[in-house]
């Protein structure tokens, strides 16, 4: 593996492992990090594979000082990445917070467990959710990712990678301990077919760069420190010129881009599944390991009869606002299943506005749900709406 940063092939890995590979493949050559079950294995495949790839491993003293040092390895041209659960991200908020108002691009994986606190380390949960997106202060938008097997781990960090470059901000994998630990074949393919997005280098010269100036799609081009350009780079509120400005007006401005460049491009970064949705009297919306239980039980259901289908979140943050309302007007129920007591529910319950019935399937963490509660809170909602 020395010197080979894409393992062209077919391999026996776990999704941790996959993780680490798609990152790699991304072009990322640094990586900061805290131990932490379960998604030490992220950390320790990229111990192994950085050094002989030209990259950068560092164990930091904690998450805190993980997510410091790689929006500063960013800031130093080079892709960054770390990894992490349940108590190692919530001390990542601040400094996430940072990333996202300095808009500097990097990947945060987090492979949830059950909590809240030390909880159950090593085993399953989906409660950060919306911690994923209300966790750092103030206003902003983020881009979450959920992959629900080791292949998406693979495909979907060098999704992660491309979008926190494209958008200039950290972009969240949330994966979960089950895909983290899952063993299954991934494919990796050859290093010239792997498409990467690069991010956009500044036209002008130091003299005249504003390193937050946005261009046509409300993305700033993002200089490297010590080529030469002039760069102020603060948490606090500032212009395009990056100084701080204590006033109103900047505040309004700064904020409005955070958003505007997510919310104003939502066609190049929503990601779903919609299955047998077309003549579906239930659907069934789901992500993570949770959403292989779906598929399960919507299969096995539509074998029977059943007019049932499913909605996959490939992306969850931004959530698909219009498409889930304009389910909502045409379907019977929505069942949610989630390993916690109800998180993106909330989300579909908004948008659905009592148009049909939403369901959750809840589970407070530790265990999939499986096919069975699924097909069985299905037919609940087909009897209770019929």
């Amino acid at each position: 593996m020395a010197g080979q940063a894409v393992l062209t092939g077919t391999h026996f890995i776990n999704g941790d492992e996959a993780c680490a590979e798609g990152a790699l493949a991304a072009g990322c050559r640094f990586f900061a990090g805290y131990p932490i079950t379960p998604a030490t294995e992220v950390a320790e495949r990229m111990s192994q594979r950085l050094p002989g790839v030209g990259g950068v491993f560092i164990q930091m003293e904690d998450e805190i000082a993980s997510m410091a040092a790689i929006l500063g390895g960013s800031w130093g041209g080079v892709k960054s990445m770390t990894s992490t659960s349940g108590p190692g991200f919530s001390l990542m908020m601040e400094n996430i917070g940072l990333g996202l108002c300095t808009e500097t691009p990097c990947v945060i994986c987090n492979v949830q467990r059950a909590g809240p606190s030390t909880g159950l380390p090593t085993l399953v949960g989906q409660g950060d959710m919306m911690q994923a997106r209300w966790g750092s202060h103030g206003v902003y938008e983020i881009i979450a990712i959920a992959p629900s097997s080791p292949q998406e781990m693979f495909d979907f960090t060098i999704k992660a990678f491309n979008l926190s470059e494209q958008f200039r901000l950290p972009v969240l994998i949330m994966a979960d301990e089950v895909v983290g630990h899952m063993n299954e074949r991934v494919v990796i393919p050859e290093a010239d077919q792997v498409q990467l997005v690069e991010r956009s280098k500044p036209s002008e010269g130091p003299d005249t760069y504003l390193p937050f100036q946005p261009g046509p799609d409300g993305v700033a081009p993002m200089a490297t420190s010590g080529e030469g350009y002039y760069m102020h780079i603060t948490g606090l509120t500032h212009d395009e010129k990056g100084y701080p400005v204590m006033e109103v007006w900047a505040q309004e401005e700064m904020t409005q881009r955070l958003v505007d460049k997510i919310q104003g491009n939502l066609d190049q970064i929503l990601d779903f599944e919609a299955i047998h949705l077309e003549d579906a009297e239930v659907a069934v919306m789901a992500y993570g390991i949770s959403a292989r239980s779906a598929r399960g039980a919507v299969l096995a259901l539509r074998q029977a009869g059943f007019k049932v289908g499913l909605l996959k979140l490939n992306v969850v943050w931004p959530f698909p606002e219009d498409y889930v309302r304009e389910l909502s007007r045409r379907v019977k129920a929505i069942v949610v299943p989630e390993i916690n007591l109800g998180q993106m529910v909330l989300e579909v319950e908004r948008l659905a506005q009592g148009r049909c019935q939403v369901k959750l399937v809840p589970h407070p963490g530790g265990g999939i749900i499986t096919p069975a509660r699924i097909m069985e809170a299905v037919k609940a909602s087909l009897e209770e709406t019929s």
